[in-house]
């Protein structure tokens, strides 16, 4: 918004971008939507609506605007005041009856107050600062919800695939059995046996399906939709983790500490408060103020008019010691705000050591169970050939049948695992944006 009388002080322009700064090119590039595609719904498409139909987007975009016009308030302080008063009245005595009238029109500049207004716009600009990483900082949160309620639907999705498969190898065993037991070379434990493992995995899959449409609710409510909004699910492109991730540590926590936007809010509020000190000490020190204007007055028809110019020195003298214990109640909050800050500095360290070992061993969970699959598949299929050339065991193959449905979960849930540590990681850094999803989009990791 260009300045003009509407916004002289041009504050529009300081406020940040809708809904975030780190993501302007994305917003740039796709404008908010309120609708779910018709096709099936990417990652991308899911953090997209969140950030836009999510109120805590709108929440703390508003406050950043909030808080760039108190920096205009601040700035007002600079500019002169210009005042008009006018009184009229009836004078009733007993020697006569008149009427009196006065205007004036006053023009007002504080000239010098020994830096009370230079702190106050130091606490405001650094408001505004804090308040644009705050915003990013939560944009950054709501955009991690989104991807973990994202990739948790599409875990449920593929546990549903995985327990539907499972109840199909079940039914084939009892059916593998039945036959058995129908030409008496089986026994009924057998045929029984087989009977429970497939209502055993039918219940597993009505289940599943039951946690998948749960799952579809939440992410439809994080999007900003109702829970029983119809979504359909886009594939995840295949892609086989690798190390790249991988560096030193302590790199990894100096190089959060620089881009973390939660701490970069906490050092502006230190900063604003340090101000906040600077100018209670300037509130009770003296100021220097010109006064100037024409005055028009008129007494039972006597008509005068001046014009007055004048300096006033205002000196505090004695004020309850009320600067005294402002200066130090800034002082107190300003240690608050260091505490605060540094309580952070210690926390990202934490955050970064934990999103970096948890991505480190679900890259390891992910490569090691596509070999577990990969066996429990081939062991079910022995079994199960063995078990209808009769030289197997019923128990054999619902054991064999048992580990793969389990592989297949764990193989699941370290692809659940590997995508939200990742996008954990990227958060933990404050560089979670939609560089990550476009990666993973081309398939790479």
């Amino acid at each position: 918004m260009a300045a003009g009388l509407g916004d002289p002080f041009a504050t529009e322009s300081m406020a940040p971008l809708k809904p975030s700064p780190q993501l302007a090119a994305r917003v740039g590039e796709a404008p908010c939507t309120t609708d779910i595609p018709d096709a099936p719904l990417t990652a991308i498409e899911a953090v997209d609506l969140t950030l836009c139909n999510n109120p805590q987007t709108r929440e703390v975009w508003a406050a950043a605007r909030v808080q760039a016009a108190l920096v205009g308030v601040a700035q007002s302080a600079w500019l002169p005041d210009l005042d008009g008063r006018m009184s009229g009245g009836r004078t009733y005595s007993e020697a006569r009856n008149y009427n009196q009238s006065s205007a004036a029109l006053t023009l007002s500049w504080l000239l010098y107050d020994f830096g009370q207004r230079s702190a106050n716009i130091e606490n405001a600009r650094q408001l505004l600062s804090a308040a644009a990483s705050t915003q990013n900082a939560t944009v950054q949160a709501l955009f991690l919800a989104a991807l973990q309620g994202y990739y948790s639907a599409q875990a449920t999705r593929a546990a549903v695939l995985s327990a539907t498969e499972a109840e199909r190898a079940a039914r084939e065993s009892f059916a593998a059995a039945d036959a058995r037991y129908n030409v008496g070379v089986g026994t009924p434990a057998d045929r029984l046996q087989a009977q429970t493992a497939w209502s055993q995995a039918t219940l597993n899959r009505i289940k599943a399906e039951g946690e998948a449409r749960n799952a579809l609710g939440t992410l439809a409510n994080a999007m900003g939709f109702d829970a029983q909004q119809r979504i359909v699910l886009a594939d995840i492109p295949a892609a086989m983790p690798d190390g790249a991730f991988q560096k030193d540590v302590d790199a990894l926590i100096a190089d959060a500490r620089a881009r973390r936007p939660d701490l970069q809010a906490a050092e502006a509020q230190l900063k604003a408060a340090e101000a906040g000190v600077d100018l209670a000490r300037a509130q009770g020190r003296p100021t220097v103020s010109l006064s100037a204007g024409p005055t028009w007055q008129e007494v039972g028809g006597v008509r005068t008019n001046a014009q007055t110019v004048g300096l006033t020195l205002s000196v505090p003298i004695f004020s309850g010691f009320e600067t005294t214990y402002r200066v130090r109640s800034a002082a107190a909050q300003a240690e608050v705000k260091a505490a605060q800050r540094d309580r952070l500095n210690k926390q990202i360290a934490l955050d970064v050591w934990r999103a970096y070992q948890s991505l480190t061993t679900a890259t390891q969970s992910l490569k090691t169970t596509a070999d577990l699959v990969a066996s429990a598949e081939q062991s079910e299929r022995v079994a199960l050939g063995r078990y209808k050339a009769g030289v197997g065991t019923v128990l054999e193959l619902l054991t064999a049948q048992s580990a793969l449905a389990s592989a297949r979960l764990q193989r699941i849930q370290a692809g659940l695992d590997w995508n939200v540590f990742r996008a954990t990681l990227a958060q933990a850094m404050g560089a979670l944006d939609y560089t990550l999803l476009q990666a993973a989009a081309e398939g790479r990791p």
